[in-house]
């Protein structure tokens, strides 16, 4: 197995946590009413672009890099919310935590498969 191979697959795996992490949330949030509607949408775009970038990796897709760099930033943002508001909450912390773990591998690949001039 090559070291490409080994790292999309372990971004492959943290975005889908993310993925999972950021639906457990908001369930959460729906559930306690302490989010609003800024940061729920915050969530969902992270999902929704964690699930995107998995997509594109699997289908080796030429444009994964711009699409894992944007699930970067949005992984980056929606963790740093997730920490504000839920210090004491633990579906909020497994939030940011898998947040950071994926724009982390994200932004690796990103830069791994941008291609070479």
């Amino acid at each position: 197995m090559t070291s490409h191979h080994s790292k999309m697959t372990e971004c492959i795996q943290a975005c889908t946590q993310s993925h999972r992490a950021c639906m457990e949330a908001q369930v959460k949030c729906l559930e306690t009413g302490n989010c609003d509607a800024g940061m729920m949408r915050t969530m969902m775009d992270c999902a929704q672009m964690c699930q995107t970038s998995v997509d594109f990796m699997l289908r080796n897709s030429e444009m994964s890099p711009s699409v894992c760099g944007v699930c970067s930033e949005i992984c980056t943002r929606c963790a740093s919310l997730c920490e504000s508001l839920g210090k004491d909450d633990a579906a909020m912390m497994a939030c940011a935590k898998a947040c950071r773990h994926s724009a982390t591998t994200c932004s690796q690949m990103a830069k791994a498969m941008a291609p070479k001039h």
